[in-house]
């Protein structure tokens, strides 16, 4: 059992986790993921990426967005709680080293699993500027914690509500024809990560992308996570969850991530109607 240590509301649906995990949190390195199981009537296995680490204290921090019933339930848990099943680490760590000039771009909730990498890539003596980009000022997670290990922090939101009214790809393609980076990071929506790779493209500078399939077993053999990488299959829960972003076969990938549409909606729909799957078949 991993008993919740602290817990914080960073908006409206984006909750803040540090839980106990002295194992994972000896072994965890950058880019790595945690898959997350709260038992009882909630048996979804859910994946979610480490945002930071405490080998000291024994803790690990998760930020989660409560989208589904599953998630919700997580974070509905309070201070001295605990969560049945943690495992982890899962998934191959940043590739680290000393390129140079990097950007790190974060979109949502992916700015949390990109705080160690930017941390990590910084302490290595690169030179790290990070776009954080939202819809709006109060969907911004981790400011701070960003902007104390960068060189440069530039905000960009959809409605104008914090710093520049523009999409990330506006910076990103500004830097890669000004500043000419050597490495660019991108975590966020995946539609994102798409054409941050399309703007990267035809300046060939290197570009990685954390990518959030659909992941059930997290070990490979569901074969849910996977994902066309050139002309290779891979499975992102032991290949990844990072690929070389211009590889990705995006349109598949956002094709894949609408199997289970359906099963959600109609899951919700029971859920606000008060039932479960097993009282709808009985009736």
């Amino acid at each position: 059992m991993n008993k919740i240590v602290s817990k914080e509301q960073l908006s409206a649906d984006i909750y803040k986790l540090v839980i106990e995990a002295p194992l994972i949190a000896e072994a965890h390195k950058p880019g790595q993921f945690i898959i997350l199981q709260l038992g009882g009537d909630f048996n979804e296995r859910i994946p979610l990426t480490i945002a930071d680490a405490d080998e000291e204290r024994g803790t690990i921090t998760l930020i989660i967005q409560a989208v589904g019933e599953s998630t919700k339930a997580v974070v509905a848990l309070n201070v001295g709680q605990s969560i049945e099943n943690l495992l982890g680490p899962l998934g191959q760590p940043t590739k680290l080293g000393k390129f140079g000039k990097v950007v790190c771009v974060g979109g949502g909730i992916g700015v949390a699993p990109m705080y160690p990498i930017a941390k990590a890539l910084h302490e290595l003596g690169n030179e790290v500027k990070m776009i954080l980009g939202a819809r709006n000022k109060d969907l911004f997670v981790m400011k701070e914690e960003m902007a104390s290990v960068v060189d440069e922090l530039i905000i960009v939101t959809d409605d104008g509500s914090e710093g520049r009214k523009a999409l990330v790809t506006v910076p990103l393609k500004e830097l890669c024809e000004e500043w000419k980076p050597d490495l660019v990071v991108t975590i966020g929506p995946p539609i994102m990560m798409k054409f941050c790779a399309l703007t990267t493209l035809p300046y060939g500078v290197h570009t990685i992308a954390s990518l959030n399939t659909i992941m059930i077993d997290g070990t490979g053999m569901c074969g849910g996570c996977r994902v066309s990488i050139g002309d290779e299959t891979k499975f992102v829960c032991v290949d990844g969850p990072e690929f070389d972003a211009h590889k990705v076969d995006w349109n598949n990938m956002l094709s894949r991530l609408g199997t289970y549409k359906p099963q959600e909606e109609e899951n919700k729909h029971k859920c606000r109607m008060g039932l479960n799957t097993e009282d709808t078949e009985a009736k």
